[in-house]
C-alpha cells in the first residue's frame, strides 16, 4: 500500500481530488486529499509544505506526493523532508532555486505560450479571463457547478517568495500534461520539464483541472508511478 498526499494548486482547496481520491482508495492505497492555506495571506510556502506534512499520518509508508499546478512549488519540498519514494506533478509549475512564484510565469513564457495556443484553437487571446473557458472546458457540467461555487481566492503572499529548496530533491519524478490545459499549454509543459528537470512528460487527454474532468486518467497514470 502507497500513500498519495495530494496538493492542489491555487486556493489550495482540497476538494479538487475529491474524483481521483476514491479511485486510489478502491485500487487498496491511502490517498489524503490535503487542503492548503491559500486564502491566508499569512501563509507561504513554508506554511503550505506545513500543511501537508501536518495532514499526512505519523508514517505514510511508502509516500507518493502529487502536486498539481501551484503545487509544483510544495511538492517537491515535502517528498525532500519526507524521504518520499515518487514525486508526481500534475500540470504543475515546475520551479528553479530562488525562484519566486511571481517570477516563474514570465521566466518560462507562459503568456506568449498561453496566446498562441488560443489563437492555435480559434479563441480570441485577448479576451477576457474566463474561468469556464480557460479551466473547466473539459469538466462535467455538475461539477463545474461546483467548482463555480465555491473555492478560495488565492494570496498574494507566495508570489513574492523563492522557492525553499536549493535543487530539486533526489527523488523519481513523473511530469504529467494535459493536452487541452489553456494556462500552461502542453508544449510549454514539455519544454519546462525538459530544460529543468531533463525529464519527458507524459501528455493524457485533460485540460488544466485534469483531475475533475479526468479522474480515471489522472488515477491510473498515479497508480502507474
Amino acid at each position: 500500500m502507497s500513500t498519495y498526499a495530494l496538493i492542489p494548486g491555487a486556493g489550495g482547496d482540497a476538494w479538487y481530488w475529491h474524483r481521483v481520491q476514491p479511485i486510489l482508495e478502491a485500487a487498496g492505497h491511502r490517498a489524503v486529499a490535503v487542503e492548503i492555506p491559500g486564502d491566508d495571506p499569512a501563509a507561504g510556502w513554508e506554511e503550505y509544505a506545513k500543511a501537508v506534512t501536518d495532514t499526512l499520518p505519523p508514517d505514510p509508508g511508502e509516500l507518493v506526493v502529487v502536486g498539481q499546478s501551484m503545487g509544483g512549488f510544495t511538492a517537491p519540498v515535502v517528498a525532500q523532508r519526507l524521504g518520499a519514494r515518487h514525486i508526481v506533478l500534475v500540470n504543475a509549475m515546475i520551479p528553479r532555486p530562488g525562484e519566486t512564484g511571481g517570477a516563474w510565469w514570465d521566466n518560462v513564457g507562459q503568456g506568449d505560450a498561453a496566446r498562441a495556443y488560443a489563437i492555435e484553437q480559434g479563441r480570441d487571446p485577448d479576451a477576457e479571463f474566463d474561468l469556464r473557458e480557460i479551466f473547466l472546458h473539459d469538466v462535467p457540467a455538475d461539477v463545474t457547478e461546483q467548482a463555480m461555487a465555491g473555492g478560495k481566492e488565492q494570496a498574494d503572499t507566495p508570489f513574492g517568495q523563492p522557492w525553499l529548496l536549493n535543487a530539486w530533491p533526489d527523488v523519481p519524478t513523473t511530469v504529467l500534461t494535459g493536452a487541452d490545459d489553456r494556462l500552461f499549454p502542453a508544449d510549454l509543459q514539455v519544454r519546462v520539464a525538459r530544460e529543468r528537470l531533463d525529464l519527458p512528460a507524459t501528455v493524457l487527454p485533460g485540460g488544466h483541472l485534469i483531475a475533475l474532468g479526468h479522474p480515471e486518467t489522472v488515477a491510473a497514470a498515479l497508480l502507474a508511478a
